[in-house]
């Protein structure tokens, strides 16, 4: 059995996409005036912002779907289309506003509560690693060409870390504060 079908290759794929057009407004290469004057490729914008931001939205959902595989469980990405599709018509209509769903893990099986809510930290823990990991580099100034990039990367990974650790129904945080709960 493969660990991804082409159908959720396929959903990643258009999720990064997604993602870096609806940040590619926000999150920019640093450039000079002129570049930037110059600069009408749009695709440009939208790879940068894609490999800021999209990391922080893949790698929560594929630890989602990591452990989950590792308790057994079922577990396939799926684009959210009416997430993305929020996410883009904001963009598009220039509200300066960022909201989007881009995704989730379905998971399905039979486990504990605490599996379960293992399985929902997985995401921000990842998030918060990123953070760390981004804090540390942008600290240490150990790579001084990309620091707008990682500090982009810390804040999008703290930002998503907080939202999805909040107890509240659809955010991991429930899920896992019930599991713990279960114990």
């Amino acid at each position: 059995m493969a660990l991804f079908t082409v159908w959720e290759i396929a959903q990643i794929a258009i999720t990064i996409v997604v993602v870096g057009f609806i940040f590619s407004s926000y999150i920019r290469k640093p450039r000079t005036e002129l570049e930037d004057y110059l600069a009408t490729n749009i695709w440009e914008d939208i790879k940068y912002a894609a490999i800021v931001a999209a990391p922080a939205v893949i790698l929560h959902e594929l630890m989602h779907k990591f452990v989950a595989l590792g308790y057994g469980f079922s577990a396939h990405y799926v684009a959210s289309w009416w997430g993305l599709a929020i996410g883009a018509f904001l963009k598009i209509i220039g509200s300066g506003f960022v909201f989007f769903l881009p995704g989730y893990v379905s998971i399905s099986g039979f486990g504990t509560p605490l599996q379960f809510g293992l399985t929902a930290l997985a995401g921000p823990l990842t998030n918060l690693i990123l953070f760390l990991v981004s804090w540390f580099v942008v600290e240490r100034n150990l790579m001084p060409k990309y620091s707008h990039l990682w500090a982009t990367s810390k804040q999008i990974n703290l930002w998503l870390f907080v939202f999805n650790m909040l107890p509240i129904p659809g955010l991991d945080g429930l899920t896992f504060y019930l599991g713990l709960l279960s114990i």
